[in-house]
């Protein structure tokens, strides 16, 4: 048995295991010559986040899903480096959004060179990704752009907040199907599609990727929260500190909403105060990590995990079904 890449996927069998590691070493030569420009600059911004590294979630699981079909057609790699390159420039985008100083242990771009480098950078990195997917086909083109088309509007609608009426819970998770979910799916489907699996694998593996990276947010919210060290190189409690409302404060506030209770809503009124102060975000944080919204933020993501799950049924029995039935374990696992 032997682990596969930074998010610690176990592969017990030496064929897959060779074809995953194999790909993702093709992925990462990939992405450093997508990010070469003829501008030094431009070619030092654009490696920033690459060359720091990251868990290459989305690659990864378009070399498992490539297992059903042939992972070695040539549309396999260039996909995923089509994938990753999209999310890497939505980080740079998000940190400036948020206005967030480190990522992945680095200096973020923004904070490195200003928000306007970052901006134009996470700009260069969509065009890298375009130009590579104009060689996959009309096909590929289209499924990216809804992609990416559900991938701003659930930024737009998280900025936006739930309209009135709406439960903001669902809406958050709404939020996170276009965020997070969009991109995961799409990584499932590149990865069956061009391997050349049937249309009904194809269908079933976008589905699960759907799910599994709504799991995955809802992981990382709960980790923001009772982690002592983000695996995004993030300080825990960032988002609380940014007045960020993740799944484990939507859910303090509807049992605010349903119960009433005094210490719930004293928490509440802590957690809407100014975290920027040091002891009140302590507090803040101790608070909460206690408190039973974090436990239902947990059963959340269990949820979502074993929906996608689920959702792998009618595949045939393999060790890629297998690896990927345990990336649904480590989703659940980070939340524990």
């Amino acid at each position: 048995m032997t682990v596969v890449g930074p998010f610690g996927l176990s592969v017990r069998d030496q064929a897959l295991e060779a074809d995953v590691q194999a790909g993702l070493t093709a992925v990462e030569e990939g992405l450093l010559e997508a990010t070469k420009s003829e501008v030094p600059f431009i070619t030092e911004a654009a490696q920033h986040l690459v060359r720091a590294g990251g868990k290459r979630f989305r690659p990864l699981l378009v070399m498992l899903a490539s297992q059903f079909g042939d992972p070695y057609a040539p549309g396999v790699v260039p996909s995923a480096v089509v994938v990753e390159l999209t999310h890497l420039a939505t980080l740079y985008h998000d940190d400036v959004m948020d206005e967030a100083d480190v990522r992945r242990g680095v200096d973020s771009a923004n904070q490195r060179w200003g928000n306007s480098v970052a901006v134009l950078t996470g700009d260069f990195l969509f065009a890298r990704a375009s130009y590579i997917l104009a060689d996959l086909g009309p096909e590929a083109v289209r499924i990216q752009a809804e992609a990416f088309e559900r991938l701003v509007t659930g930024q737009i609608l998280e900025t936006a907040g739930p309209t009135e009426g709406r439960d903001p819970v669902d809406h958050y998770l709404d939020v996170l199907g276009g965020k997070t979910g969009s991109l995961v799916a799409v990584a499932c489907r590149f990865g069956a599609m061009m391997s050349g699996a049937d249309e009904t694998v194809v269908d079933v593996l976008t589905q699960y990727g759907e799910r599994l990276g709504v799991a995955f947010q809802l992981a990382d919210d709960v980790l923001d929260i009772a982690s002592d060290s983000h695996e995004s190189g993030k300080t825990p409690g960032t988002d609380l500190r940014e007045g960020i409302p993740t799944l484990p404060v939507l859910r303090l506030r509807e049992r605010v909403a349903r119960l009433g209770l005094a210490e719930d809503i004293a928490l509440s009124e802590l957690l809407d105060s100014d975290l920027t102060d040091d002891a009140r975000h302590a507090e803040a944080l101790t608070r909460l990590r206690a408190h039973p919204a974090l436990e239902q933020a947990r059963r959340d993501t269990v949820r979502y995990a074993e929906e996608a799950r689920a959702a792998l049924a009618p595949l045939p029995e393999c060790d890629a079904k297998a690896s990927l039935i345990e990336l649904c374990d480590l989703v659940v696992h980070r939340a524990g």
